[in-house]
């Protein structure tokens, strides 16, 4: 177990480490100007400077990637002179000294993931605390509408093989995965949200929040999570369903159990007790896989829909050129697609006593 969890903390150590390089040198070759951009018409020659001086992008590009790099980490050395870049400004880290060598201090701190260029400054970390809750909602709801309803019909559709019922759950499924999240928001949007919207209650847009016309009160409005939810659950849905169909279907042509079956067990305890569980490791691959998609591919519904969560954030920070922010939330998803892969690896060995984690 031991070095089971040595080698999945090194493996995302490097991971984290190639996501981080790669969306930083890529942001940073992009064209336009931040510092130009957050004066916008302002603009001057010295307030210019003092932006960039700021911020650091008087700096080569390398010079800029190793501070950004210094602020991700958890030990890292900073400047004791007010005026650099580097200096341990209580304001910006979070932190405990660990020894003073001349003019430097190695310190023991939070990651820094910077502050947003647009909002006032307002910290990266901040931004994904508000916003992240709000996603994982919607993550968690579409993939548990997935992993139920794909499951109840891809078991009825494996005990009526080949049967009418198990033919039009295939048509649907294939379907369901072709159909491409932005069009299908489109779609649930228009029809549920706005040409039925006097029968089915639910708004076209919408988040967890809504803010009374005073701006006092702030009511929570579930009904607003009911069509993202299903919209994002459409594939993870369609693919469950043929994944849990196809295993058990192999399953139930094994050897173990015809001898159940030649015993005079019941068909039910044979299909929900013994074959069920040891078809389930494809299905917990494709809702582990799809849950951390989730959290990364909610970025069009969740902006089509006006839910306010790390998806419409991302696609505001895009358009803003708000790169702090949007590098902040790469790294950040790319973490958890990490712990959820160390995770899934776990819950393997507990299902099925065959794999061993070594």
């Amino acid at each position: 177990m031991f070095n089971f969890l040595l080698k999945k903390i090194v493996y995302s150590f490097l991971v984290i480490f190639g996501v981080l390089t790669i969306v930083f040198f890529l942001f940073n070759v992009l064209p336009g100007d931040p510092a130009r951009m957050m004066l916008d018409k302002r603009e001057d020659s010295k307030q210019l400077e003092i932006i960039k001086k700021k911020y650091g992008f008087d700096r080569p590009i390398f010079t800029q990637y190793l501070f950004y790099l210094n602020d991700l980490s958890i030990v890292s050395i900073h400047n004791n002179h007010p005026d650099s870049f580097t200096f341990l400004d209580k304001r910006k880290y979070s932190a405990t000294k660990i020894i003073d060598i001349y003019n430097y201090s190695i310190v023991l701190k939070k990651p820094y993931l910077r502050t947003s260029f647009v909002k006032s400054n307002l910290k990266v970390s901040t931004i994904i605390r508000t916003t992240f809750p709000n996603t994982f909602l919607l993550a968690f709801l579409a993939i548990l509408f997935g992993l139920v309803f794909g499951l109840i019909f891809g078991v009825i559709s494996a005990l009526n093989k080949d049967k009418f019922f198990d033919k039009i759950v295939l048509y649907f499924s294939v379907i369901g995965m072709a159909l491409p999240s932005f069009f299908s928001a489109i779609i649930i949007a228009w029809v549920f949200g706005y040409i039925l919207n006097a029968y089915t209650g639910l708004n076209m847009t919408g988040s967890l929040y809504e803010i009374d016309d005073y701006g006092i009160s702030r009511t929570i409005q579930f009904k607003n999570i009911i069509l993202p939810a299903i919209t994002l659950g459409i594939r993870p849905l369609a693919v469950i369903i043929q994944l849990s169909r196809n295993s058990l279907l192999e399953v139930l042509s094994m050897d173990y159990i015809r001898t159940a079956k030649a015993k005079g067990l019941n068909k039910f305890i044979i299909v929900f007790k013994h074959a069920l569980r040891n078809s389930l490791n494809p299905v917990i691959t494709a809702v582990s896989g799809w849950f951390a998609s989730l959290l990364a591919g909610a970025v069009f519904v969740e902006y089509i829909f006006a839910w306010n969560g790390l998806g419409k954030e991302i696609v505001d920070a895009l358009n803003n050129m708000d790169l702090p922010v949007v590098m902040g939330s790469v790294i950040f998803i790319s973490l958890i697609f990490v712990i959820i892969n160390i995770l899934v690896d776990l819950i393997y060995a507990w299902i099925d006593p065959r794999v061993r984690i070594e």
